[in-house]
């Protein structure tokens, strides 16, 4: 039995592997300030023995003196644009900075293996297509959307200071547009707004003229690339795009949604805000080489999935207000 510490656990993808960890029989310490997550998404291996929770902000050092720590999973970090920006941005920098250091410091101190979901928003809005990892990026420091995309940057450089330096055993992903079961109806992501909009028969929101492009993979493809990651041989750092390298505009992406809903939810448009990607699209090349890995739910199924969630979430949220 392998002891794993994942932070930001109580969230989207933290939720999802720590449910798959703790049954494959890890030991799993979920570390979450709870900011974008929820307890309620850890709440079926919440009395699991193999399973503890601590609340706790990784800006601070965190100490796990009683048990060794094997794996570490580095999550915590918002991830939708209105969770990381305005009054919270310059806290997202500290997360992806502060925390990389405090994690990467726990891992030296153990032994530990340790992986950094970092993100396809290192590349900006790109001029290359797709994008393959030797892509630099092209960032907009001083832009609404720098708080995350250059304190991810940021976040891989310490990694591999911390590798190069210190000898850390580290891993390194890039994780391109996902969804799925236990995304925040609310978090502002592109297919949660979409679903939650028709489910409620709100008109369904795009943002510029739709043409703009995303790759979607499924949580479950994501999970297992990112399982996989942490396994690979020792030496294989990355970093390695993981993501659905089928590419949709946002406005097929909203008509499919529409079609599989129904009801009398319209298309409108407003304007895109400052720095939005105009395309997305992962070079999966490397993942399939050095891990085997590629997507194998597409997004029409991916899409049926997701819809029934909201519809169960939607639904107690109905029950709750009367």
């Amino acid at each position: 039995m392998k002891t794993i510490l994942v932070t930001g656990g109580t969230g989207f993808l933290g939720s999802n592997l720590c449910i798959r960890l703790v049954r494959e029989g890890n030991r799993v310490i979920c570390v979450d300030n709870n900011y974008t997550g929820r307890l309620e998404n850890v709440a079926e291996i919440a009395d699991n023995p193999n399973f503890c929770f601590i609340k706790h902000d990784i800006c601070d050092p965190l100490e796990i003196n009683n048990e060794k720590i094997d794996e570490i999973y580095n999550m915590a970090c918002p991830a939708s644009p209105p969770a990381y920006q305005g009054s919270y941005s310059i806290k997202t920098t500290k997360t992806c900075v502060f925390g990389a250091i405090n994690m990467l410091e726990l891992a030296k101190k153990h032994g530990a293996r340790i992986l950094q979901t970092s993100t396809s928003e290192v590349y900006g809005d790109p001029l290359v297509h797709p994008q393959v990892e030797t892509y630099r990026g092209n960032v907009n420091p001083i832009g609404i959307r720098a708080c995350y995309d250059e304190g991810k940057r940021c976040a891989e450089s310490l990694f591999f200071d911390y590798h190069r330096h210190e000898g850390v055993d580290i891993k390194v992903i890039r994780i391109f547009n996902t969804y799925g079961p236990k995304m925040d109806p609310n978090d502002g992501r592109v297919v949660s707004n979409f679903i939650c909009q028709a489910l409620t028969g709100e008109d369904i929101t795009i943002y510029g003229d739709g043409s703009q492009t995303r790759s979607f993979c499924y949580v479950d493809d994501l999970i297992e690339a990112m399982v996989r990651m942490m396994n690979s041989e020792k030496g294989f750092t990355g970093p390695v795009n993981t993501g659905n390298p089928g590419e949709f505009t946002i406005k097929e992406l909203a008509e499919k949604v529409v079609a599989k809903i129904g009801g009398s939810s319209k298309v409108i448009y407003k304007d895109l805000p400052s720095d939005d990607p105009t395309q997305r699209r992962p070079d999966i090349t490397l993942a399939k080489a050095k891990l085997g890995w590629e997507p194998k739910i597409q997004l029409d199924e991916g899409l049926d999935k997701t819809i029934a969630y909201f519809k169960t979430q939607i639904n107690l949220f109905k029950k709750a207000e009367k």
